[in-house]
């Protein structure tokens, strides 16, 4: 009965972490270049149960035992997200890409800007930039954009001209180049919030731009939106609840049949 009251808890646990990463998504279909996450539910190893004393020669294996469920991780979906016109000139999108296999995975890797933030270098797919006041191109936290070599890129008006392959051009001049690097593994990356990622081991992703290997084409005055198909979130949500709802009734049955076993079993009189 004990075993009984860990498992539902545990399904419990699972499900609402679930909850927790299904509402994120929904909370963030609106937040350009946002992947959405994807649920990993892994059951914990089952027990193998024995029968005490009887006859050896019969067999006294009783069978498995599953002990309960987890969420093991969250993992994003990397998938190309619509594209939504802005006509701003700062406004970046990805709009298309040819990215060689990963010979590992067998999946295809990602591309993404590189940002400087306060602590070190981050990769984001949300091209939302800006000109601060100094006339750096920068995201909406702050973080500033990088070229290819890893350098701030500094432009004297936000009436610039970007070509394919991210050349920027003021007066048909070229004057600098937004960065683009390559992830061969993005599942390896670590999403850190605002559309943010880094590295696990912090060193930096190697650049895309001038790889003969990797094609890809930027669009000027447009966005790529989060990649959350918000009807089949809702119907998650609605799934993730119902099995919630439902551990919790199996735990009260537990609950009611250990309040009779406590209390009334064994009773005198």
């Amino acid at each position: 009965m004990l075993r009984g009251f860990y498992t539902a808890a545990a399904g419990m646990i699972a499900q609402n972490r679930r909850q927790q990463m299904i509402t994120n998504n929904i909370a963030n279909a609106n937040t350009p270049g946002y992947k959405t996450d994807q649920a990993s539910l892994k059951s914990f190893p089952n027990m193998l149960l024995s029968r005490l004393g009887g006859d050896p020669s019969a067999g006294n294996q009783v069978g498995a035992l599953s002990t309960g469920v987890y969420m093991q991780e969250a993992i994003p979906n990397f998938a190309q997200g619509p594209i939504k016109e802005t006509d701003k000139k700062t406004d970046i999108a990805f709009v298309g890409s040819n990215v060689p296999v990963n010979p590992y995975t067998g999946r295809k890797g990602a591309l993404f800007f590189p940002v400087e933030t306060s602590n070190s270098v981050k990769y984001t797919r949300n091209g939302h930039f800006s000109l601060n006041g100094q006339g750096y191109l920068v995201t909406d936290d702050g973080a500033y954009a990088l070229d290819p070599n890893g350098k701030r890129i500094k432009l004297a008006t936000d009436n610039f001209q970007m070509l394919d392959d991210g050349r920027i051009l003021i007066n048909s001049r070229p004057v600098a180049q937004l960065g683009v690097s390559y992830a061969a593994d993005p599942n390896r990356l670590v999403k850190e919030g605002a559309s943010l990622f880094r590295t696990e081991n912090g060193k930096a992703l190697p650049s895309a731009n001038n790889n003969p290997n990797i094609q890809f084409k930027l669009k000027q005055g447009a966005l790529e939106r989060s990649n959350v198909p918000i009807e089949q979130e809702m119907t998650d949500l609605m799934s993730t609840y119902r099995s919630f709802e439902a551990n919790q009734k199996v735990l009260q049955a537990y609950d009611r049949s250990m309040d009779k076993a406590v209390n009334e079993v064994g009773r005198l009189g």
